[in-house]
């Protein structure tokens, strides 16, 4: 299957679904807890009920694994093929109005991100990858090709979350290279400053959820790069149990 055919559709309802997210950034909103230090708001839910009958129209034979519904326990049993869609990434970031949250729309065959969609609403930056092949829109309309870029001698730019820290093992990684630069983004944008060229290393400790990652894993793959997880070097796959992913890497292949 080529998955590229997919992408303007997919392109499409993320820009549907960032229009609902910032028709309610640009009012006061409640904010709820799902858990823990998991916030959710009326935008995640509206933002999934754009895109999920979509879905469901494009590949009416593909299941979905998306976070609102796995979070009210409506988890389909998944085969070889299956969606995975973070509505919106980053909620700490939207509830804080700093911008740095993301739509995620990644399909997975075989354990792999094989195709997937990336959109900043506030930004209008729109990044996706299929078949080898990654771009980026910027906020005028224009589309370029994202391309991961040779990890430089020194000076490599490594990025950090702005809202889940683990200095302490952020410290021993840096320690491994030469001059690194430290910066901050939030949600899946950090893997899409290293599709586009933009940074060399995201490294994530602490548990993500599968469709925090997917969509941007696939636009990374596509443009070059590659996740693995962080102790072992192995791939990053999907279709774990709880749907949960370790420690990972995500940088430039070689």
């Amino acid at each position: 299957m080529t998955y590229s055919s997919l992408l303007p559709a997919l392109e499409a309802v993320a820009r549907q679904a960032g229009d609902a997210i910032l028709a309610i950034y640009a009012q006061d909103f409640a904010v709820e807890m799902k858990g823990t230090n998991d916030p959710v708001t009326a935008a995640d839910r509206e933002a999934e009920a754009v895109i999920l009958p979509v879905l469901r129209t494009l590949t009416p034979d593909i299941p979905i694994v998306a976070e609102e519904e796995a979070a009210a326990g409506r988890i389909p049993t998944v085969g070889r093929r299956f969606w995975l869609v973070d509505p919106l990434d980053g909620t700490k970031e939207f509830v804080k109005k700093n911008g740095e949250f993301t739509v995620n729309i990644g399909l997975v065959e075989d354990g792999r991100a094989v195709a997937g969609v990336v959109f900043a609403p506030v930004l209008n930056r729109l990044w996706s990858g299929a078949d080898g092949a990654a771009s980026v829109v910027d906020k005028d309309g224009i589309r370029q090709p994202a391309r991961c870029r040779p990890l430089p001698a020194s000076g490599a730019v490594v990025l950090d979350s702005r809202s889940h820290r683990a200095p302490d093992r952020l410290n021993a990684f840096l320690s491994t290279l030469a001059q690194p630069v430290m910066h901050n983004a939030g949600s899946s944008l950090k893997f899409c400053l290293v599709a586009e060229g933009s940074a060399d290393f995201y490294p994530r400790f602490g548990p993500t959820s599968e469709w925090d990652t997917a969509a941007a894993h696939a636009v990374l793959a596509a443009a070059g790069g590659e996740v693995v997880n962080f102790d072992d070097q192995s791939p990053l796959v999907y279709g774990k149990p709880g749907f949960r992913n370790g420690d990972f890497l995500a940088r430039a292949k070689g």
